[in-house]
């Protein structure tokens, strides 16, 4: 037998898994595809006229590189939040900024500490480079953020994750909680500040941005409310140092020409984008009702979905989840303990909507078994 090179010692530990299953594979397993794509948190409200407008006027453009320093963007969102643009890094989504990040805080060995059953991208990164995770479980379906300071000092960890609002459940904490949290971390702890929704909640949710303290790493994403999913593109906001820490071992040409063009345009459409809140916050009134009617219980969201209580326990709302994908309705949920009562919809156009209320009594009814 040959012999293959070998893989390192973390990597060569690591299971052969990935974060997620998308819709694409499983159209492919099924043979055929979803009627409503309600469970990937995208907008199916697609991003602005005007951004649409100028990907195709520079879509001839596509044969040059990108611009490696991403400066027109940066300078962009830069002005959007009131900083500088030294304060500010373009990445591949927040994916792509959460990899960067484990790389830069995190040893072989060293405890990370996040949220039982929150963003699993995160925990990815952090197996990737040899980390060890420090869950800490939700309490009342919104992230401990007292049981997370309390595992960052006993484990004097390096690195922790919050979201806010919160993905897989769409709670939120105010600003002066938040504040309270940055406030109590040891100096030489690093927060990740996952603000993917942050537009789309209440602006009472979102901290003054401190680029004097050298501990906090605050996430934009396009992927949710500007409606540029497909592009990959997100930034960070942090201390100059930080950023320039970043620009150590990022990949400079990972942001494409055309997804620079979009969030450029993204970034000056705020018209459209308040538009698009308005139409999220009624898709959840929406989705929230649909719930009621079938004697669901919805929990209060900041994001752009919402989480159904089902009732019972974790294998019953796995079935309703099955039996809505089988009938051509995709969904997600949460699979740890404590969450996994719940499944997760996603905010979708009214024709998408429709078919999750047509299909989701008959779902209940085989879940139960009726």
């Amino acid at each position: 037998m040959r012999q293959r090179p070998p893989l390192t010692p973390i990597i060569g530990a690591l299971p052969t898994t990935v974060p997620f299953v998308g819709p694409e594979a499983q159209e492919r397993e099924r043979g055929r595809p979803f009627r409503a794509r309600i469970g990937a948190n995208e907008s199916s409200f697609g991003p602005s006229p005007r951004v649409i407008a100028r990907m195709e006027s520079v879509a001839r453009d596509q044969w040059m590189y990108c611009d490696p320093d991403n400066y027109e963007l940066k300078v962009a969102a830069a002005a959007h939040h009131g900083v500088a643009i030294e304060n500010v890094v373009v990445g591949e989504g927040i994916d792509g900024l959460l990899g960067l990040v484990a790389r830069m805080y995190v040893g072989a060995g060293d405890a990370v500490v996040t949220s039982l059953g929150a963003y699993p991208t995160f925990n990815f990164h952090i197996a990737g480079v040899g980390g060890r995770l420090v869950t800490v479980p939700y309490a009342n379906d919104k992230e401990d953020l007292d049981g997370l300071l309390s595992k960052v000092a006993s484990e004097k960890a390096p690195l922790v994750y919050l979201s806010n609002p919160d993905n897989p459940m769409g709670s939120w904490w105010e600003a002066p909680d938040v504040i309270r949290f940055i406030e109590a971390l040891p100096e030489t702890t690093m927060l990740v500040l996952d603000e993917a929704y942050g537009e789309l909640g209440p602006a009472s949710a979102l901290p003054p941005i401190d680029v004097a303290r050298p501990n906090v790493i605050r996430m934009r994403t396009f992927s949710k409310a500007y409606g540029l999913a497909g592009i990959r593109c997100g930034y960070a906001v942090a201390e100059a140092e930080v950023i320039r820490d970043f620009e150590k071992i990022r990949n400079h040409y990972g942001v494409s020409r055309m997804a620079q063009v979009a969030g450029l345009e993204a970034l000056a459409d705020q018209d459209y984008l308040r538009s698009v809140v308005a139409r999220v916050a009624a898709g959840r009134e929406r989705i929230s009702a649909i719930a009621r009617q079938n004697g669901l219980k919805p929990l209060p969201s900041a994001t752009n979905f919402v989480t159904i209580d089902c009732g019972r326990d974790g294998a019953f709302a796995l079935k309703v989840m099955q039996g809505l994908l089988s009938r051509d309705v995709f969904i997600r949920k949460p699979m740890v303990p404590g969450l996994d009562r719940c499944i997760r919809v996603s905010v979708g156009l009214e024709h998408e909507l429709d078919i999750f209320a047509e299909e989701l009594p008959g779902a209940l009814a085989a879940a139960r078994g009726n």
